[in-house]
């Protein structure tokens, strides 16, 4: 006879019944060999961590009422990738955006990663990022997170009402180790070294572990760490052809990541428990990107454009006497943080169960300072050859495509109008407050009620240096030997250090950049009740969640006469959501589950798309053409 429900308890009783007869067969083979001649020695080799960790999540799958996947490290240390947000791309469904070769962000069945909401034990983690040129949005960076951190993964691909808003195409919910959950004592110690191919380097990783708790098992501390360094480069080409433009170039990057965990827990009674997690990442991420931008349009001759079937142009080959190129370099001073503490408890009474959690996120990131060094490069022969780019990937056969700090045609110096920094920030301080009540109402089997707060604070700030120290140097200055780089090209190698220290040295302070200055604050207040049910081959849960929002934005208006106001101005606007939803599975057979969701979410915009900015669209327009951002008020999606 099978069962026609997945129940924890009846799943228990069975495990029970069999470590039972597993018990008496012991016993039985045990008396069995004592009347035998057995051997002396014998080896016995057990296999664990993949396979229970397997086990662990194909469990959480099939005893959850929603569609949810998951990935768990049953033991420290085996956790399938060297990257969280590579293992979730193990999950069918979720796909991962890479940046720079990491695994940056993920998307859950098609929609775009800003759509997708990830939290840290249950609640939200701020994140910024690195890169200048990236707008900033509410998606988190997995590069920051090491997977030794990390206990558990699940991803919500439906929506129930005690699950935070946010992700229209699902939720990501991290787990941490807990010291309660380990034995005593329990060390963790990893060392490992990637070899890249293109960076031709070793990089190190170190990781470790310590876990303790008392013999009573009511108090206990965990503390974890890791320290990534790597070399990353990447090589390839870009193109502008109706600017007559074909760019090898190299991004090399220097990261270094660092992450603490420290987690306490204390259980006073058996009803009763505390907790504190405290997490610290921080990436350092110095880069170069080095260009060199081909013309051979400008002084060659036998230029053959060409068009497809589509009519579009392409250059296909340039055999004149040369050409024009520059090459350049884009430093960048980079790092990023995210910081988080929260305090949870959990009582469990004869009648009910009361949770909650309080706490408080902070990251901080953005560029520290970016400078460019830029020279015309080589002779116009050099460049004379074929550029075909009828194919997927430009071929460019000419008559020099190797080049050193001595082929600049002039000293090089630091760009004052590139010279500028962009620091961002992103805090958030939350509550939520949860209670569960045990029913018998027929098939209902429980209810579930909570409130939720959130204060939401992000600022993006832009500052332009203001510089008067340049010094034009010898490329040997600022280039040492060479690297390689797209189609084959080799690039003069860029001095790090030498080109930050330079630009240091040539600021004299940074003025605000009134029109890339922007706040935002948001206030997110949610209340919502939930019933689980189960019946004869049925199960799940139905339920609303109620979600109220207040934001404003400051910024420096900017007026019809072309100056920006001295003092900020205010937008704000207000908005509210209910948003019902249920979760049904059938068990139509032990080993088959067949479900069904459905529910409205809301994903809000990118905070990039709702600071309040007022600024004119060119340099060259008239005052009339006064162009006013005011969207602070952009309607959140709404998906069934």
């Amino acid at each position: 006879m099978r069962p026609s429900t997945f129940k924890k308890t009846v799943l228990a009783t069975n495990i029970a019944i069999l470590l039972g007869s597993a018990v008496s067969i012991s016993a039985v083979a045990a008396d069995a060999v004592a009347t035998t001649a057995a051997p002396e020695n014998i080896e016995k080799i057990e296999v664990r961590g993949m396979r229970a960790s397997m086990k662990a999540s194909v469990n959480d799958k099939r005893f959850s009422d929603a569609v949810v996947d998951a990935v768990t490290a049953e033991d420290i240390g085996k956790f399938p990738d060297g990257d969280v947000g590579e293992s979730l791309g193990r999950i069918p469904g979720v796909a991962v955006n890479r940046q720079f070769g990491q695994g940056q962000q993920v998307s859950i069945r098609g929609a775009s990663s800003q759509l997708t909401s990830t939290l840290l034990n249950g609640h939200s983690v701020a994140s910024t990022g690195w890169f200048d040129q990236q707008a900033i949005d509410r998606s988190f960076n997995y590069s920051l997170l090491p997977p030794e951190m990390v206990g558990g993964i699940q991803v919500f691909k439906s929506s129930q009402a005690d699950i935070a808003e946010g992700g229209i195409g699902g939720t990501v919910i991290v787990k941490t180790r807990k010291p309660l959950d380990l034995d005593a004592n329990s060390v963790f110690l990893s060392t490992k070294g990637d070899y890249g191919t293109v960076s031709e380097e070793i990089d190190p990783q170190t990781s470790g572990l310590y876990s303790w708790k008392t013999e009573d098992e009511k108090f206990g501390f965990l503390v974890a760490g890791s320290l990534d360094k790597t070399q990353y480069q990447r090589n390839g080409i870009e193109s502008l052809l109706g600017w007559g433009e074909i760019v090898p170039t190299t991004f090399q990057q220097d990261r270094e990541r660092t992450a603490v965990n420290a987690a306490f827990q204390y259980r006073p009674t058996d009803n009763l428990e505390f907790g504190l997690n405290l997490m610290s990442l921080q990436l350092d991420a110095n880069n170069a990107n080095t260009s060199i931008f081909l013309f051979p349009t400008q002084q060659g001759e036998n230029t053959c454009l060409k068009k497809n079937a589509a009519g579009v142009s392409t250059l296909v080959e340039h055999t004149g006497k040369g050409g024009f190129a520059w090459a350049q370099t884009w430093a960048r001073k980079a790092s990023m943080s995210s910081d988080t503490i929260d305090l949870d408890f959990a009582y469990q009474a004869d009648a009910y169960k009361l949770e909650g959690r309080i706490g408080k996120t902070k990251a901080e990131g953005g560029t520290d300072l970016t400078s460019n060094y830029g020279q015309s490069i080589g002779k116009p022969e050099d460049f004379a050859g074929i550029y075909d780019a009828t194919g997927d990937v430009i071929d460019i056969n000419i008559a020099n495509n190797a080049f050193d700090a001595s082929d600049f045609n002039g000293k090089l110096e630091t760009a004052g109008w590139a010279l500028k920094k962009q620091p961002n920030t992103d805090e958030e301080s939350f509550a939520t407050f949860d209670i569960t009540i045990p029913v018998e109402l027929g098939a209902i089997t429980s209810f579930k009620s909570g409130i939720s707060y959130a204060d939401h604070d992000v600022t993006q700030t832009t500052e332009a240096a203001q510089s008067s120290n340049i010094v034009a140097k010898d490329a040997s200055a600022y280039y040492s030997g060479t690297m390689s780089s797209g189609a084959g090209f080799t690039l003069p190698k860029p001095i790090f250090d030498n080109m930050i220290n330079d630009a240091y040295a040539a600021i004299d302070g940074f003025t605000l950049d009134k029109s890339g200055y922007g706040t935002l604050q948001e206030k997110n207040l949610a209340l919502y009740t939930m019933a689980t049910f189960a019946g004869e081959g049925v199960r799940g849960n139905f339920g609303l969640r109620y979600v109220s929002t207040d934001v404003e934005s400051d910024y420096y208006a900017f007026s019809k006469t072309g100056t920006y106001a001295d003092g900020l101005s205010t937008d704000k606007a207000s908005y509210n959501d209910v948003l019902p939803s249920v979760n049904i599975a059938f068990d139509l057979a032990s080993d088959l589950i067949l479900r069904a969701s459905a529910a409205q979410v809301i994903s809000r915009p990118n905070y990039a798309d709702l600071f309040a900015t007022s600024k004119l669209p060119g340099s060259e327009e008239s005052p009339d053409d006064l162009q006013i951002n005011h969207q602070i008020r952009v309607e959140a999606h709404l998906v069934a």
